[in-house]
């Protein structure tokens, strides 16, 4: 019913797309706009300690403004659209539905101040659309570190030495699927899968939406 309710507001105040503006269609991004979201091919995009790492897109225009939507501009209806589209890619991989996926946790602190952690929101969206189990209680944030997209890679592995703690009394047994939004150089994934493997964790996959390269 409160669905429904919602749907019947969207329609009544139009909801315009975040990209193209239109309001025919009610809602944050038309299909038109949702099409436009290229994929990269369906392949192993890179090995990171021995763990694959697949990246759905590559983060430009749309995709990126997605993105940034969403994560900067408290966008959240567009989680679905990324989720949406993540899971689109990852069906191509996999039919099994047997992972643990856990989003790339943000510090405390940054995530009161934006009042949400964005790729928790896709990692909802992901799991009901792929009916995968979500586990955000698997790995904290312990550090406040620095935007990574500012520092070369010697820099992002320091600033990340010591960021995440694992929690492994929240494993629950599955294959662990680490999600994000972005992987340029991998560290953020590198710094986790260290972690998890420190306790005995050793079952990983990462899924980035997008990176940077067009490989």
């Amino acid at each position: 019913m409160l669905y429904n309710l919602i749907n019947l507001l969207d329609w009544i105040y139009k909801k315009k797309c975040y990209f193209c503006k239109s309001s025919k269609e009610a809602v944050r991004m038309c299909s038109s706009c949702y099409d436009t979201l290229e994929y990269l091919p369906v392949r192993v995009n890179r090995i990171i300690d021995g763990k694959k790492v697949y990246c759905a897109g590559v983060y430009s225009k749309n995709l990126q403004k997605l993105i940034r939507g969403l994560k900067y501009h408290n966008q959240r209806d567009l989680a679905f659209y990324l989720a949406k589209f993540m899971a689109e890619y990852f069906e191509k991989i996999t039919d099994k539905n047997n992972f643990e996926v856990v989003p790339v946790p943000i510090y405390p602190k940054r995530e009161k101040k934006r009042k949400y952690n964005h790729m928790n929101l896709v990692g909802e969206e992901f799991c009901r659309l792929t009916s995968n189990e979500l586990n955000k209680n698997l790995i904290q944030r312990i550090k406040d570190t620095k935007p990574q997209y500012k520092l070369k890679r010697p820099e992002r592995m320091l600033n990340l030495s010591n960021a995440f703690k694992v929690n492994k009394e929240n494993y629950k047994g599955k294959t662990i699927l680490l999600i994000d939004d972005i992987c340029t150089t991998g560290s953020t994934f590198e710094e986790m899968i260290k972690e998890l493997q420190k306790n005995g964790i050793n079952d990983i996959i990462c899924f980035a939406a997008t990176t940077p390269f067009e490989e």
